[in-house]
């Protein structure tokens, strides 16, 4: 296993971050943070990138904070970013979590800050900050109440009580459930069906559907249209139609 505590792979214009503390059941310090943000850097800055999957090495997917890193003054946070350089970032490519194993406190706020959730039917999520004497400030109060009924989201983050992938499926939180040790495999397969999609309709849907949160009925409408409207007169749109009527696959622009 290499030294590096996030690696990072790229194959048919999906990338593959592997946070890389199995010793550590992956639990986020600042080298780990600082890595996590270099990735999506890397992601957003390359054209020929359209998605990337956040796995786990060693059958777990992320512990949450390092404690012991904590506890000697280190914060696992990069600016603008916040905790795994992730949890207060939304870009505009795809994220999805590959979860094996557990996915707890900030290793569970790492997950709901991606886009979609592909977890192993053996997994557990939870929060378990309050157990410790901590928060879960990194997303975990207040993401997770738009993301699961609020009353359940409010009886997590005050018991710290895990819950496995079936229910978090039942509560809409996950998008599937695949056998243990495929979670990765099927992230990715997810990850190239989004890949194939028109780049630019891919982003402005992500955009439209995390901003619409917080639109009312009487503007939802008009915000849409200043992000989708370029969209509408891209040469991708008109490349996707005369494919389609040609029954060929799309040669994406992203533009």
């Amino acid at each position: 296993m290499s030294d590096k505590v996030v690696l990072v792979d790229v194959a048919d214009g999906v990338m593959t971050i592997t946070l890389n503390r199995p010793e550590a059941k992956n639990a986020v310090n600042k080298a780990l943070a600082e890595g996590v943000a270099a990735a999506i850097d890397q992601l957003e800055g390359d054209s020929q990138l359209r998605a990337a999957v956040i796995t786990g090495a060693g059958g777990t997917f992320c512990s949450g904070m390092d404690l012991k890193a904590f506890v000697s003054g280190e914060v696992p946070m990069v600016e603008g970013r916040g905790f795994a350089g992730l949890c207060e970032y939304v870009g505009t490519k795809p994220l999805i979590a590959a979860v094996e194993g557990y996915a707890l406190a900030g290793g569970f706020e790492v997950a709901i800050s991606c886009d979609l959730i592909v977890a192993a039917d053996n997994a557990r999520f939870g929060i378990p900050e309050v157990k410790r004497g901590l928060t879960a400030a990194a997303g975990g109060l207040a993401k997770l109440p738009r993301q699961i009924p609020p009353r359940i989201a409010m009886e997590l983050a005050l018991t710290g009580d895990f819950i496995s992938t079936q229910r978090a499926f039942d509560l809409g939180l996950i998008n599937q459930v695949v056998p243990a040790g495929t979670a990765l495999e099927a992230a990715r397969a997810l990850a190239t069906r989004i890949a194939a999609n028109g780049p630019l309709a891919v982003a402005a849907s992500k955009q439209v559907v995390i901003r619409s949160q917080d639109w009312n009925t009487g503007n939802m409408f008009s915000e849409q249209m200043k992000i989708v409207q370029p969209v509408l007169v891209s040469e991708d749109a008109i490349e996707g139609a005369t494919a389609f009527a040609q029954k060929r696959a799309p040669n994406w622009k992203g533009k």
